[in-house]
């Protein structure tokens, strides 16, 4: 599993330097009164966070390490990355899909391999993702599972 890991966010890494939707609006749109709106919206995206933090610390973090920054010439940073920063069906394509071949990421070329990530459900893609995208001084926007599953 760590070897999956290891390939999986240099993958990720990878493609967010070669290459938007906010989440939890089915909150604040469904429901019709302040308080109702405020709480959905409120924990929930707290959860993501938090489950996304422990996916990454389990399957990620022994390669991408725990700050983000990678490994020199072995795994691409995700702090700062580009491609974790773009188009989320980027970056939700190499967690599904995998990546191989050559990548650069501010100026340096990594060339690995990162597995698909098939055992991981939609909604644990969704919260890695997300935490991936606001951590580190990453600013894209939070991922849903729904995008997950719209992603090929």
């Amino acid at each position: 599993m760590n070897t999956r890991a290891c390939l999986l966010i240099p993958a990720l890494a990878a493609a967010f330097a070669m290459a938007a939707c906010s989440g939890n609006q089915q909150s604040s749109s469904s429901s019709t009164t302040t308080s109702s709106t405020t709480a959905p919206t409120t924990a929930p995206m707290k959860t993501v966070a938090a489950n996304g933090a422990t996916i990454y610390n389990t399957n990620c973090s022994s390669c991408h390490q725990a700050t983000g920054k990678g490994l020199a010439g072995q795994f691409p940073p995700l702090a700062g990355n580009p491609v974790v920063n773009g188009p989320a069906g980027t970056v939700i394509h190499i967690v599904k899909n995998g990546l191989t071949g050559p990548v650069k990421v501010n100026g340096v070329t990594y060339n690995g391999m990162m597995p698909a990530w098939k055992q991981l459900q939609p909604a644990e893609i969704a919260a890695v993702i997300t935490y991936v995208r606001s951590s580190w001084g990453n600013h894209g926007s939070a991922v849903t599972e729904a995008q997950v599953n719209a992603t090929k």
